[in-house]
C-alpha cells in the first residue's frame, strides 16, 4: 500500500462505513429488499473508486484486489437495518463522516492519479470522481436527482482539496504535512458549506416564462 493510502486507511475505512449506512437509509426510503439494500452500500462506498480505476485503466480494482471492503460495505449497510430507527439521532455525525470521506477520497484518488504518472488536470478529476461518483451513482438507483448537483458545495471542496495536495506534493513538501493540510482545508470548506448553506448558482429555465 502506498504511503498515503496507508496514512489515510483508518479514516478511509471509517468513510466507506458512513456512506455504505447513508445508502442504507435511502434503499429503505425506496423500500428495496436487504439484496438492494447491501448492494446499494456497496456500489455507494465503492463506486467513485470503481469508476476512477476503470477510466484510468488501473487494475485491480480496488475491491477486487481486497475483497473484504464488499464485506465491510455491504455489512455496514445491512447492519443499518437493526439500527435504523436510532440513526436519524446521529444525523450531524454522518454530515461530518460524509464530509471526511469526500476529502479523504479526493486525497486518494489524486494519489493513484499521480502514482501513474497522469497530467494535472485528470489528476484532479480523479480525485474528484473517487470522492464524489459514489454519491450520484447512489442517487440515479435511488432515481433523484444526483446530491451533487442540488446541495451546498461538494464538488468544489473536492477540486480544492486536491489542488491543495497536488501542489503539496509537487513542491515536495513533507507528504504527512501536505495530507494534513489538505485534509483539515477540504474538511473545514465543506463543514462551513453545510453551516452556511453555500451554494454555487443554479440555472432555473422556465420555457413557460420564456
Amino acid at each position: 500500500m502506498p504511503h498515503t493510502e496507508a496514512l489515510l486507511f483508518p479514516l478511509a475505512m471509517i468513510a466507506l462505513v458512513a456512506e455504505a449506512m447513508t445508502a442504507a437509509l435511502a434503499a429503505g426510503r425506496r423500500k428495496m429488499d436487504w439484496l438492494g439494500v447491501a448492494m446499494l452500500g456497496c456500489i455507494t462506498a465503492l463506486g467513485g473508486g470503481s469508476v476512477r480505476d476503470v477510466l484510468l485503466g488501473h487494475y485491480p480494482l480496488w475491491w477486487v484486489d481486497s475483497p473484504y471492503l464488499l464485506l465491510v460495505t455491504g455489512g455496514a449497510a445491512l447492519l443499518t437495518i437493526g439500527l435504523a430507527r436510532f440513526v436519524h439521532r446521529f444525523h450531524a455525525i454522518f454530515l461530518l463522516l460524509d464530509a471526511i470521506g469526500l476529502v479523504v477520497f479526493t486525497i486518494m484518488g489524486c494519489n493513484i492519479a499521480l502514482g501513474m504518472n497522469q497530467p494535472l488536470l485528470i489528476v484532479v478529476v480523479a480525485g474528484m470522481i473517487t470522492g464524489c461518483v459514489g454519491g450520484v451513482l447512489r442517487d440515479v438507483l435511488c432515481n433523484d436527482v444526483p446530491l451533487l448537483f442540488r446541495s451546498e458545495l461538494y464538488a468544489s471542496v473536492s477540486i480544492v482539496t486536491g489542488l491543495l495536495y497536488i501542489g503539496g506534493i509537487k513542491l515536495q513538501v513533507s507528504p504527512d504535512l501536505v495530507i494534513a493540510a489538505a485534509f483539515a482545508v477540504g474538511l473545514t470548506f465543506r463543514l462551513l458549506a453545510i453551516r452556511l448553506k453555500l451554494e454555487m448558482p443554479k440555472f432555473v429555465y422556465d420555457s413557460d416564462n420564456a
